[in-house]
């Protein structure tokens, strides 16, 4: 059975759920105004230019959920949800997510995006599986820190290689869908590569390389 793989920011949401989810904690109060958005938009910038820190990154996007109960948060991504998520539902892509689930392909989300904010995102997209950071759980709630390889650039590639030999599976026939050139090392892996609304990056070497390019934009 093929497996069609999917990054979810920018690529099936027309946002990136990381970044809002900084927004939304910013308009609870629930973190440093100043300093929050100061390093929200300094990584996404780094995010974009290819420069990223992950461990630096990490280490502040997870530091609220260690900070706040369980409770408080689940409470919090319901809101979320409706406000951040819901209107950057892409329909093209729940189009296309349907015609590969026709076809009978295993659906998967893998994105650089942690576990609590995306598990939601994935369930409401009907996606079953899914490859996340994994925010490291202590007695029942979040420490801030990561547990195991973080889902980004090469760790995409680690982290599926893990997951398919649990399922024992293969990437024979695969698809891979993402919008940015720091999924490159996972694109290359594919047997069917897909550029999503991408990147002037990505567009260049999707080009190059004669790969599929497409829009899930209206």
């Amino acid at each position: 059975m093929s497996l069609a793989i999917f990054d979810l920011d920018n690529t099936l949401l027309s946002t990136d759920s990381d970044h809002a989810w900084g927004e939304f904690l910013l308009e609870q109060g629930a973190v440093d105004a100043v300093a929050y958005q100061a390093a929200n938009e300094r990584f996404m910038a780094d995010y974009n230019a290819g420069t990223l820190d992950i461990d630096a990154f990490l280490e502040v996007a997870l530091k609220p959920l260690a900070e706040n109960s369980p409770e408080q948060l689940a409470a919090w991504h319901q809101q979320f949800m409706v406000s951040k998520i819901e209107p950057h539902i892409l329909p093209k892509a729940e189009e296309l997510i349907a015609r590969h689930r026709t076809r009978g392909h295993t659906l998967l989300i893998i994105t650089a995006t942690n576990q609590f904010i995306t598990g939601p995102i994935a369930e409401r997209l009907g996606i079953d599986h899914l490859i996340a950071v994994q925010p490291e759980m202590v007695d029942g709630r979040y420490t801030g820190k990561v547990d195991g390889i973080p889902s980004f650039r090469e760790g995409k590639v680690a982290r599926l290689e893990q997951w398919l030999e649990h399922q024992e599976m293969t990437l024979d026939g695969a698809w891979f869908y993402s919008d940015s050139h720091n999924d490159l090392p996972l694109l290359e892996q594919v047997d069917h590569p897909v550029a999503v609304d991408p990147d002037d990056t990505l567009r260049e070497i999707a080009e190059q390389r004669q790969w599929r390019i497409m829009s899930l934009r209206d």
